[in-house]
């Protein structure tokens, strides 16, 4: 975490890359719009390096009573979401010294889910585990984030990810 430069409270700072078609930026919408919720303040940015699906995406969340930029600076992310192990590679110099990668949940999710669409939402419910966010927000923000596209199925792997060890 990094402080806030206005306030001095803590913020909560989350990277996530990838490539375009993963489900990285809804993945980002949906953690800053659970932390909305929760009652946090919330800032997004995501940058797009090609406009096409493949192309490199990154997105910056950051979350607490109070967040002035949208951007993360380098080894300030206290948590690294991959969704392609080249892009978190590219990306490892955001990821703070007692950062978390979620490299290895990424690689889990390989192995255990059947339909690879669903691989941000699996992803969303093991960051779940480390933030201090409700259920009932992370549920909200899952349910309007998907806008009625397959939301009992992500529900699913969200509520399943999140209670593995």
């Amino acid at each position: 975490m990094q402080d806030n430069e206005v306030t001095g409270d803590k913020v909560t700072n989350i990277l996530f890359c990838g490539t375009g078609g993963q489900g990285g930026l809804t993945a980002a919408e949906i953690v800053a719009l659970a932390a909305v919720y929760d009652g946090y303040h919330a800032k997004k940015s995501e940058v797009h390096g090609m406009a096409q699906r493949g192309g490199s995406v990154e997105s910056h969340v950051r979350f607490g009573k109070r967040v002035a930029s949208p951007l993360i600076e380098t080894g300030e992310a206290g948590f690294l979401v991959p969704f392609h192990k080249g892009e978190r590679d590219r990306m490892l110099q955001y990821l703070a010294k007692d950062g978390v990668d979620l490299l290895k949940d990424l690689q889990e999710a390989d192995g255990k889910l059947e339909n690879k669409k669903f691989i941000n939402t699996y992803m969303l419910g093991r960051l779940s585990k480390r933030l201090n966010i409700s259920r009932e927000s992370w549920l909200k923000a899952l349910e309007t984030g998907f806008k009625g596209r397959l939301v009992e199925e992500n529900r699913k792997v969200f509520l399943g990810a999140a209670q593995e060890d």
